[in-house]
């Protein structure tokens, strides 16, 4: 009888391609993947340990899972993922709900785990971080829409942010082989897959520690010219990193998505620096306008932090004026998560929950105008869209996007006439603007 197993996967896109290799690894060993916890014999939590929010959701889901034990067939709970990591001694003595916790160089494990072979807690390496590199032999199960993948080109972190415990976890930056990467880009682009999303914790920094000269640029050239691979983006790019080979690559090439995705976390020079993040407020000005320049129609996203430890008034007014002087496309705000094991640590903080809340909607109410008249320059225009099916709104719109929004972090074309079938491209006519999401009827489709 084929066993069943429910997964449950936390956080970002790299955590959840770490996912697919271990659901790969447990289709091969006969498993099959249901959606109906109640119904699994075994399930696994890939978690999250970035921030406290995180952090607290994982041990929910934890918690909520075990009930299964109780009230359903599951048998065996399996805890991995970065919380997994972070945390696994205390994860075993404080939950014995949870029958065997790996590690992110366990993966492989994740079949052993589930059937009772493994330790309850496997070692992990003396600094508490992972070495592993999935390649493009590894199985993997792709939980996304048939349409787009993601693909990740880089494991770890060598930068010292003083905010992110990221580094001791993922260990030290290493790059998968272009080899690697164009092999998995082909099998990918075979199962009918038309975006390809780069992900790494520093995507331009590709290649680096390999002796590659402008290594992520080289990549891209040749991702771009993989037969059925329509758009190739990639996030997670680094300031000091973004470099001109990169930019010309995107201007030369029309599978390159004219998008840019850099999180540059403050404005305030004062709090850069304690961040230990390179350059200052009016070099990142500079950089958003070389990249403008670089490649037209570019749009660009970021995110930011509020509330780190000493951040004052001036210092949010400081960011308040940068992001309305530069205007971005797409932005993002998180409040400072007072994490244990970084730099940034401080026994009593300065910056109260309630105001980090308010300096985040307050910024965030203010990117919402910016976005609002960025979104209202587009109507009457004709985008290229990825079409992805039916709206997550309702089932009487259909919904896509064009290159300048990301999957899952930007908003989305509602199209409110025409048909397309998802995973195909349409040209769209912009008729409606709003803050996050446009709205537009189909003119003609694309023939696959």
């Amino acid at each position: 009888m084929t066993k069943k197993v429910g997964f449950v996967s936390l956080g970002c896109p790299k955590n959840l391609l770490d996912s697919e290799v271990m659901l790969g690894h447990l289709e091969r060993a006969g498993y099959s993947l249901t959606n109906a916890p109640e119904e699994a014999d075994v399930l696994v939590i890939n978690t999250c340990g970035f921030i406290d929010r995180a952090k607290q959701e994982s041990i929910d889901t934890i918690l909520e899972m075990a009930r299964y034990k109780e009230t359903g067939n599951c048998r065996r709970l399996v805890v991995t993922g970065c919380l997994a990591q972070r945390y696994s001694e205390k994860i075993a003595k404080e939950l014995p709900e949870v029958d065997a916790v790996i590690g992110l160089d366990q993966l492989h494990m994740v079949v052993e785990a589930s059937e009772g072979v493994a330790r309850r807690v496997e070692s992990l390496r003396a600094d508490g971080s992972a070495a592993y590199l999935y390649d493009h032999l590894a199985p993997r199960v792709r939980t996304t829409p048939a349409h787009y993948a993601y693909l990740k080109i880089s494991e770890g972190c060598d930068y010292p942010c003083t905010f992110c415990i990221i580094p001791k976890i993922r260990g030290a930056y290493r790059s998968r082989t272009p080899e690697s990467i164009l092999a998995e880009a082909e099998t990918l682009a075979a199962q009918n897959v038309r975006e390809l999303v780069l992900i790494a914790q520093d995507t331009t920094r590709y290649g680096d520690e390999l002796g590659m000269r402008h290594g992520l640029a080289g990549l891209l050239r040749q991702l771009a010219h993989v037969d059925g691979i329509e758009w190739v983006r990639f996030l997670y790019a680094y300031p000091t990193t973004v470099d001109d080979a990169v930019l010309q690559a995107m201007a030369d090439e029309p599978a390159l998505c004219r998008y840019v995705d850099i999180p540059l976390q403050h404005a305030s020079n004062r709090v850069l620096k304690a961040m230990k993040r390179p350059g200052t407020g009016e070099s990142n000005k500079a950089l958003i306008q070389r990249i403008r320049d670089a490649v037209p129609g570019v749009a660009i996203r970021s995110s930011f932090i509020v509330g780190f430890p000493g951040e004052t008034e001036d210092d949010f007014e400081l960011l308040l004026d940068f992001c309305a002087d530069v205007r971005l496309d797409h932005l993002g705000v998180f409040t400072y998560s007072n994490e244990e094991g970084t730099d940034a640590f401080v026994p009593i903080e300065t910056v109260s929950d309630e105001e980090k809340a308010r300096r985040r909607d307050f910024l965030m109410e203010q990117q919402s105008d910016i976005s609002r008249q960025k979104n209202e320059e587009r109507v009457g225009s004709k985008l290229r869209v990825l079409v992805e099916g039916l709206s997550d709104e309702s089932d009487l719109l259909l919904q896509g996007r064009a290159e300048h929004q990301a999957p899952g972090i930007d908003g989305v074309i509602l199209i409110n006439e025409g048909e397309a079938e998802a995973g195909s491209f349409a040209t769209v006519e912009i008729s409606e603007a709003h803050p996050y999401d446009l709205v537009g009827r189909v003119l003609e489709t694309e023939l696959s």
